[in-house]
């Protein structure tokens, strides 16, 4: 509401790109994947499937996404939810060994396993992938440009992949946006893309 009512000129945080949103703002291509994934304790044996869960507990953040997910395939495969106030209570629960799995982001679950040697970044539901990107009010395509231009030369240069580094220790996936250039301006399939060529210049 604020970069509507123009009091900024765009969102820096991480914005997962819907239908609904890019209906009404313009984004930039993402630099990130935001996704759906598992954590469970080192040493245990890794989730191939919901059906994996069958008999056992996965501990969620409460009033999420995740929580909502984790209900539904509980009653589907056999598993109970148990529910925190928070996702680091959540994955206390699993290191402590009172749930067997956490269902959260990728990017929190990925971080905390690299705070904590005893917690492990698992299955990534690959078919919850969403871009995060950065908006732009409707009426200004050439600020998007000059965003998404900025952000494609520093996966072009590899600094997008050093900050993933940094934040996950671990390098980005071959697919990952940190390191995927995507053609044209926005999200490809999303309202507001622009697919026309064009040339990137990196200062």
């Amino acid at each position: 509401p604020g970069m509507q009512a123009g009091r900024y000129d765009f969102i820096a945080a991480p914005t997962t790109v819907t239908k609904e949103r890019a209906e009404n703002m313009l984004f930039t291509a993402g630099y990130l994947w935001t996704a759906y994934q598992f954590g469970i304790k080192k040493g245990s044996a890794p989730i191939k499937s919901w059906a994996d869960l069958k008999g056992k507990s996965v501990s969620v953040n409460k009033g999420t996404p995740y929580e909502k997910l984790a209900k539904e395939m509980g009653e589907k495969h056999g598993f109970t939810v148990q529910v925190y106030d928070t996702q680091p209570d959540a994955t206390q629960a699993v290191i402590s060994g009172r749930a067997y799995a956490t269902l959260g982001g990728n990017t929190t679950i990925v971080f905390a396993a690299s705070k904590n040697p005893q917690f492990v970044a698992d299955l990534e539901l690959k078919d919850t992938r969403a871009h995060w990107a950065a908006p732009v009010p409707k009426n200004n395509p050439k600020l998007r440009a000059e965003l998404q231009d900025a952000l494609d030369c520093m996966k072009k240069d590899g600094t997008m992949a050093k900050f993933y580094e940094k934040w996950f220790n671990k390098k980005p996936d071959a697919d990952d946006l940190a390191v995927v250039i995507t053609p044209g301006y926005g999200v490809p399939g999303m309202p507001g893309y622009d697919p026309t060529p064009h040339e990137l210049k990196c200062g």
